[in-house]
């Protein structure tokens, strides 16, 4: 019994969606991004893969479950997301990502739980600087044996040559010449036909690339596509905040900060430094830590670092409306990429990461109705009114609070920070001491050492 071969055959989830690609200005300076989770390349034909979004500008890529050929007996995945931005002002930013859950390569041959890479890049009129971020990999395994992800590690097959995290940071002579970053979470090469496709084919898994340059410097390299951006008579980005609020077609909404804060309806304030030149969404103010909660229940996607948003997140509900959330200052268990979660969940904490750096910690929230995802990331719509009307929770679930111990941040860690969360009045307890009570009044209460 032959199989017939994947060459051909391509097949990706009814329902994938192309989030957010900015008409943006093109930036100052120079930057260019690009990304994708999945690409397979076989010699004398058109690479396939999932959606590759770039920049300049600002794209958000998810779909559902992605399978290449149609049965996935090459390429199976859960869920796959990419995304991309740059900036420019004073310096010159650009980042890209890209994940995958529940990667399946040639029948579990290679298999992982969560694969993401990132890569970063800086120029300014002193320096550049290239990074990976929080690339990584978990639940690794081949061939049935687990695999520690440590960066530019090489497992040689019988058939093929895997490496893990590939990491290249390629920069010139000064910030004129720019910085190149690249991060390939898995590179298969095959050295033999194996699972239906030729020797010389190749798959890559969470590819991301950003390149940065000082404003001065020469044309970017061909090997990353621009987008070019129509341009309105004075100069500025053809965008303008939509003026509707329309009904996202749910029920139970949840505030998404915990407790008692204060919003800042700032929405389409002027913002010459961000895609579209205004500001998309609110700011929600609370003390550094506060939980951050999801406001539906839905899926979560592009969970990771940007140069503006910092740590961020988005989340999508069960009719297809998109939340985003910028400045976290840490993430909780549930801020998973591919994660189903519920309403009033913690997803991370409040903070004052990205471009809010010295500002008062806040959460930056958007609203993309699920009709307007056409429009891009200019499709975001006033959070006001929305706000005003959802539920804010008093008290959080126990096992909501006890499972949101913040994960550790390799980089741009948060300063310290604590928030209560809840309090008991202890003095018409029973069963107090009076002894103990006197003391404590008297103020002779003693410590023992040590304690």
């Amino acid at each position: 019994m032959t199989r017939s071969s994947p060459i051909l055959a391509l097949a990706a989830a009814a329902g994938g969606l192309v989030l957010a690609l900015a008409a943006s200005a093109a930036p100052q300076g120079d930057v260019a991004a690009r990304a994708y989770a999945v690409e397979v390349t076989v010699p004398g034909h058109t690479p396939a893969g999932s959606a590759q979004p770039t920049a300049p500008g600002n794209a958000v890529v998810s779909t559902g479950a992605f399978a290449y050929p149609a049965d996935g007996s090459v390429v199976g995945a859960g869920s796959t997301t990419a995304s991309v931005s740059t900036a420019g002002a004073s310096r010159s930013a650009a980042d890209a990502a890209a994940g995958v859950t529940a990667l399946s390569l040639f029948g579990g041959e290679i298999a992982a739980a969560t694969v993401s890479s990132e890569a970063h890049a800086l120029a300014n009129a002193a320096s550049t600087s290239g990074e990976p971020g929080l690339s990584g990999i978990e639940g690794l395994t081949v061939l049935g044996r687990a695999v520690p992800p440590e960066p530019n590690t090489r497992v040689q097959l019988g058939w093929g040559t895997l490496t893990v995290l590939a990491e290249r940071t390629d920069a010139g002579h000064g910030p004129s010449s720019g910085v190149d970053e690249t991060v390939t979470a898995l590179d298969l090469v095959l050295t033999s036909p194996h699972g239906g496709l030729p020797a010389g084919s190749e798959i890559r898994i969470g590819y991301a690339e950003a390149w940065a340059r000082a404003a001065d410097a020469a044309a970017r390299p061909d090997s990353i596509p621009t987008i070019t951006v129509a341009r309105s008579a004075a100069g500025k980005a053809a965008s303008r905040p939509p003026a509707i609020t329309p009904a996202l077609g749910e029920h139970g909404y949840v505030f998404p900060v915990y407790s008692s804060v204060t919003v800042g309806d700032t929405f389409g304030a002027d913002r010459p430094d961000v895609s579209g030149g205004w500001h998309h969404g609110d700011d929600v103010f609370a003390p550094l830590g506060t939980p951050v909660l999801a406001v539906a229940h839905g899926v979560v996607f592009s969970v990771g670092w940007e140069r503006a948003g910092g740590w961020r997140l988005w989340l999508r509900d069960d009719v297809g409306n998109e939340y985003y959330y910028a400045h976290l200052s840490a993430y909780s268990p549930a801020a998973v990429n591919g994660a189903i979660v519920n309403a009033g969940d913690v997803l991370g904490f409040v903070g004052d990461t990205g471009d809010a750096e010295g500002t008062p910690s806040h959460l930056h929230f958007e609203i993309h109705p699920v009709g307007l995802l056409g429009r891009g990331y200019d499709g975001a719509v006033d959070p006001t009114s929305y706000l005003s009307r959802w539920k804010r929770l008093k008290y959080l679930r126990h096992e909501a609070v006890d499972g949101s111990i913040p994960r550790v941040l390799p980089a741009h860690a948060p300063k310290a920070g604590a928030v209560l969360l809840q309090r008991t009045d202890i003095s018409s307890a029973s069963g107090l001491d009076p002894a103990s009570l006197a003391r404590a009044l008297s103020g002779t209460s003693r410590s023992r050492p040590g304690t």
